[in-house]
Parts: C-alpha cells; structure tokens; sequence
C-alpha cells in the first residue's frame, strides 16, 4: 500500500551503494563461499533505488546473482527492521507454492557487514508502480489482478503448523495487537500532534473486528510488493516481508483493497470496466469464494483500522527521517499524508460507529 509513496523513475533499478549504506564486501564474499551453497567467483554490489525500511541490495556473481537485505545502520525502532522474521516466512514457503524467492542463508553477526542480513533469490522480472495500470493493456492488467488476487487466496490457505509457523506470531486477537504495536510505533515517532490520530489509539482498542480466521499475513500486501513476470501478468514472486506474522486474514486483505480507496482512478468503477481491472466488490467476491469466507460484515470497521495502521506506518518513516535512518532520501516529503490517512479514518468511525 505504500506505493502511493513511490515513483517508478525513481524507484526503478539498482544504483550505486549509499554511503551510509556501504559494507566490507571482502566480509560478505568469505560468508557466502562459506554459507552459500553453489557460491563462487567474485561479487559485484548494487543497491535497489526505493524501499523505505530495509536496504536492500543486487549481489552479481559469475553464476547468477541475489537479493541481500539488511537492518539498516544507525537507531532503530525496536519492533521493526525484523530480516530475521523475513527470512523464516519466506523459507517456510519455499514449501507450498506461494510464490516467494528461495532463501539461501540468514546472517544475525554484525561483524559481517554491520548488521544482520539474508539472501535470497534474486527474480528476474518486473515491479509494477501504478495500480490504475494506465500503460497496460486490457489484458494484461486484468491478468496482473487477478494473479494478485490468487496469491494472496493461496497465502492466506497455507497453514501455519504444516510449514512450521505455528509459533511466528501469537494466535488470535491479531487487529487488537497490530493496533497497540502501530500505536506505540506512532508515540515513539510522533513529531506532531494530530487529533484523529489520538482519537483512534482511544478508540480502536476497545471496537476491533471479530476474527474468523488465523493464517500468515504479508503485512503490507500491494503492487509494489510483488514482482510481476517479464512476458506475463503473474506473480513470480511477493516481497517484502517484514511486517508479516500469523493474523486475520480478512485484515491483511483489506489493507491490500485500500488502493481502490486511495488511488482516484480505482475509485472509479466505470475506468476499472474499461481498464480490465475487477472492481472493488468483484475483486473482493473473487478472493472470498477462494478462501470462503464472507467479508461483508465489519468491512468498514476493517478499513477505519488499515487507514490508521497506514498512517503508523508513514509515521514510523518520519522518525526514521528525524533520527537519520531513513533509506528514501524523500521518505520525508513522501510521508507527509499521515494527517489525512487517520482524518479518514476518523471520519469513517464517526460515520458508521459513534
């Protein structure tokens, strides 16, 4: 969802590594010959232009090249930044054809580089920047939908205990506890006073959805999290995984459907029927029938907590801009919508609940 955060032409690509995100490349070629199996030759380094959280990095090789994402340097937050987290999600689903990179090794030494890291596989494919899909055709933006739409279905089916996730989170209660976190995260970053904001973190913890369900959520499920095929609409492959954990599906769900909310042209149903993009209630129709569950009931309850959470999350960019750890260098000017997120989400409680 944070790509209403993004430009393509500036977030397209590798770059030359930041300064204040260089590393010891010698330390990282001696832990992959050691670490990585099929390892060899020499190693070229590059950095992913984007991404707001972890660094992240093209390592090339002779054989083929990965994806190294690290804990940026500097003061962290403490509950985020987790590559650990990211690194057990993505190797349990290795398992099930949830598409997802291979994990190759997970480093918590931060004698290596600095701070703890994991590779992966790097996919060869296409991130997608805008959800109206203006430059696609009609196909080809149907297809791109409706493959976001099945992977999330096949996420969300996967049981935890069967992959060897039934302790990646706490069962249960997940909204009421996503509400303390992005509440907490909020107050340590908060950098100004914003009336609907408090008015939520009052409010939410005693009115939260009831949950029909436990699986694996993404987190921050959007187009621009996953990777689309180079000569195809399907998903090859869904990316960062850092707010992931085991919760209510029907939320992680709703968080990904507030684009049509967000983005005026998908707001307009008329543009989605001539653009080959489902609908809002189609798209919503079409996963409830692949994970039978009924998300009519408390699907604006789901939306005023996604809204807030949305606005935790560009709130937690800011701090990280006010204490120098911010990997965008316009995170600021790109988290500037925090006031009018929690505004909406205010004004859909007093709507529908008070």
């Amino acid at each position: 969802m944070t790509n209403e955060l993004h430009q393509p032409d500036e977030n397209t690509g590798t770059m030359e590594v930041l300064e204040r995100h260089q590393f010891d490349v010698s330390n990282l070629k001696d832990y992959m010959h050691e670490h990585v199996e099929g390892f060899e030759g020499d190693i070229k380094v590059e950095e992913f232009k984007g991404g707001q959280s972890n660094p992240t990095y093209k390592i090339v090789t002779p054989g083929q090249s990965y994806v190294l994402r690290r804990k940026p340097p500097g003061k962290l937050l403490k509950s985020a930044h987790a590559v650990d987290r990211e690194y057990a999600v993505i190797t349990a689903l290795n398992q099930t054809d949830v598409p997802v990179p291979k994990s190759y090794a997970l480093c918590e030494d931060d004698d290596v580089i600095g701070t703890a890291f994991y590779l992966m596989e790097f996919k060869d494919g296409r991130v997608l920047w805008d959800p109206a899909m203006e430059t696609s055709d009609v196909e080809e933006a149907r297809g791109v939908y409706e493959s976001m739409n099945d992977s999330m279905a096949k996420l969300h089916s996967v049981d935890p205990d069967a992959v060897g996730l039934s302790e990646f989170g706490k069962p249960g209660n997940y909204v009421g506890r996503q509400v303390s976190r992005w509440s907490k995260q909020y107050i340590d970053s908060e950098t100004e006073t914003i009336e609907s904001m408090n008015n939520l973190i009052e409010w939410l913890p005693n009115n939260l959805p009831a949950e029909k369900k436990t699986g694996i959520v993404h987190g921050d499920y959007s187009l621009t999290n996953v990777m689309i095929g180079k000569n195809d609409p399907n998903v090859i492959a869904i990316l960062d995984w850092e707010l992931s954990t085991l919760g209510d599906p029907c939320a992680d769900f709703n968080y990904h459907c507030l684009q049509y909310t967000m983005n005026p042209k998908l707001a307009d149903k008329e543009y989605c029927k001539a653009q080959g993009i489902p609908v809002i209630d189609d798209y919503v129709k079409m996963y409830s029938e692949k994970i039978n569950i009924d998300l009519t009931e408390e699907w604006d309850l789901y939306s005023a907590y996604n809204l807030f959470k949305l606005a935790g999350i560009l709130q937690g960019i800011l701090g990280r801009v006010r204490d120098g750890t911010a990997a965008h260098e316009n995170a600021a000017e790109r988290a500037s919508g925090v006031k009018n997120l929690s505004d909406t989400a205010w004004a859909l409680v007093e709507k529908n609940f008070i």
